[in-house]
């Protein structure tokens, strides 16, 4: 196993690795994502457009099974930045994670402790005191919810993130065995570094 570190444009080499990957990954509860290759592409390029931007990969041989990606949430999307615009959060100090993808069968080995330490490095290195993400919220008796689903908030507040569920934004996504997309809630996490 390798982990690599990719900054701006250098990303765009593996923008197809990160689709591929979201749509696999995502598939799974609490996500449901039905997803579609090249909406997949075209939401990742705003990571190119950001020369602060962070890919983290992990690999197994060429094989790409893993992608931890940030950027600085003044380069974000609207639906990101605006719940802490409207909070009073000055954005120019904070790093958001985009997602952390990883294959099934590589987790447990600690590559989800390596994403979040390399992406906060990368946000330190910057200057930004803080780091941010969101997480899609489920309700417990969700259908499709499986019964030995374990959400990983123990995991992150191991890595000293806080919710904060009054930071709170909306994203549209088709769910698997649905016929069009729908609004989905989402939390934010977040954690001041020293």
């Amino acid at each position: 196993m390798q982990i690599r570190v990719i900054r701006g444009a250098d990303i765009g080499p593996y923008v197809a690795d990160l689709a591929r990957l979201r749509i696999s990954v995502f598939r799974a509860f609490p996500y449901l994502y039905d997803g579609d290759l090249a909406y997949e592409r075209d939401y990742i390029s705003r990571y190119s457009d950001s020369p602060r931007s962070l890919f983290v990969l992990a690999l197994d041989g060429d094989q790409v099974v893993g992608v931890a990606t940030g950027v600085p949430l003044a380069d974000e999307a609207e639906a990101f930045k605006g719940p802490f615009v409207e909070a009073g959060h000055n954005i120019d100090e904070i790093f958001y994670f985009g997602e952390s993808v990883l294959l099934p069968e590589y987790r447990g080995r600690g590559l989800g402790v390596r994403f979040f330490a390399e992406r906060e490095r990368h946000a330190a290195s910057l200057g930004l005191r803080v780091c941010a993400f969101c997480a899609v919220e489920r309700s417990a008796d969700h259908p499709q919810r499986p019964a030995d689903y374990v959400p990983l908030n123990d995991f992150w507040h191991k890595r000293g993130y806080r919710h904060v569920p009054q930071l709170r934004t909306q994203l549209s996504w088709k769910d698997i065995g649905d016929e069009a997309e729908s609004l989905k809630p989402l939390s934010f996490w977040l954690r001041e570094l020293s």
